[in-house]
């Protein structure tokens, strides 16, 4: 029986949620002797806005670029088509926090939600949540990084700083990127014309000097090489969420909005053991609130949590982690509730691994 406060009206009309998909631009592989000297990151902070991003992004299509985008939360709430326009694009999406504060001034409690809402609208837009954070002004301290990895984000600064914020001129910021090496950053930002106009002679001083666009790695912070791969696996492992075991105090099977679980209150799960021949895999889970509230849900492999999935309402979405890192040979897979406030429930259908 569900509990009594959970009773509900009858649910509006469901409309099946899909993952989203990003079409990638062509890249050039890593042994592409173009690339002969290597990849750097080049990376635009403080989008996405309506004044500049649509012309920046034609700008680096038409260059053959792509990037790093790190987006301000609350930009990226208030302009979903411009941050679906990034990655159908082929650019990276990244935190940048929710109001761009200086994070060294803020509590836990504060920090965390700029990092938190920011993951959230960023992934309820794109379907996936950011594996990069950018801290704003490149102000960070220990509590800060302790938050970061909370999320399973990975800090990114930068090697080279453009100073199109401190108006650069065009050509200085040229210049600038002509310092880059292989595997260094170069700070520059969305909003700035003296910034877009740089984009075609970068493209072609890194051409002259053999090294290539790529994308921020994860697990160093650098640039390395982007995916040769555009589109992920056919096929891969689907487990029904009703298939796994039931733990906590209120979990519970369910037969609308579709036949799966409710997680109820903090610490209700479902798990089951997975064997991984590797260890890098995306994961997919299909689920939803069960009211307008954002439900999360954590995933925790082998005991630690390595991301959370974020449902903004009651129409069933998919989203997904990509590119998580885990141990491999047989693992415990969990999803679980560890930040549930009573204001909403998370119902989940089946998890996807590729």
């Amino acid at each position: 029986m569900f509990r009594a406060k959970l009773v509900k009206g009858t649910m509006a009309l469901m409309l099946i949620g899909t993952l989203f998909s990003v079409p990638m631009m062509p890249v050039a592989s890593a042994a592409d002797t173009s690339c002969a000297n290597g990849y750097v990151g080049l990376t635009f902070d403080d989008g996405p806005n309506n004044s500049n991003t649509t012309k920046l992004l034609a700008a680096l299509k038409q260059a053959g670029l792509r990037a790093t985008m790190f987006n301000i939360g609350q930009n990226a709430q208030n302009n979903p088509s411009l941050v679906r326009d990034q990655a159908a694009a082929g650019m990276w999406v990244g935190n940048h926090s929710y109001t761009h504060s200086d994070m060294t001034t803020l509590n836990n409690s504060q920090m965390s939600s700029e990092i938190t809402r920011t993951q959230q609208a960023i992934q309820s837009i794109t379907g996936t949540a950011p594996q990069l954070f950018r801290p704003p002004y490149g102000a960070t301290n220990a509590t800060l990084k302790s938050i970061e990895s909370q999320n399973n984000l990975t800090e990114v600064l930068w090697n080279v700083d453009s100073q199109d914020w401190n108006g650069a001129t065009t050509a200085q910021i040229v210049a600038a990127a002509g310092r880059l090496q292989n595997g260094d950053v170069i700070l520059m930002h969305d909003q700035y014309q003296t910034t877009l106009q740089a984009i075609p002679q970068i493209a072609q001083n890194l051409k002259n000097r053999s090294l290539c666009a790529g994308k921020i790695s994860p697990s160093t912070g650098r640039a390395v090489a982007p995916d040769s791969t555009t589109t992920p696996p056919s096929t891969g492992t689907k487990v029904e969420a009703e298939s796994m075991t039931k733990g906590g105090q209120y979990t519970e099977n369910i037969s609308t909005p579709f036949n799966g679980i409710a997680l109820y209150s903090n610490n209700d799960l479902v798990k089951y053991t997975q064997f991984f021949a590797s260890g890098t895999h995306n994961f997919s889970l299909r689920g939803a609130s069960n009211n307008s509230n954002m439900a999360r849900v954590d995933l925790k492999i082998g005991g630690q949590t390595r991301g959370t999935f974020y449902f903004g309402g009651s129409n069933p979405a998919v989203y997904t982690l990509a590119n998580i890192n885990h141990g491999t040979g047989n693992q415990e897979i969990e999803l679980v509730i560890t930040a549930d406030n009573g204001t909403w429930d998370a119902y989940i259908d089946y998890l996807e691994i590729n």
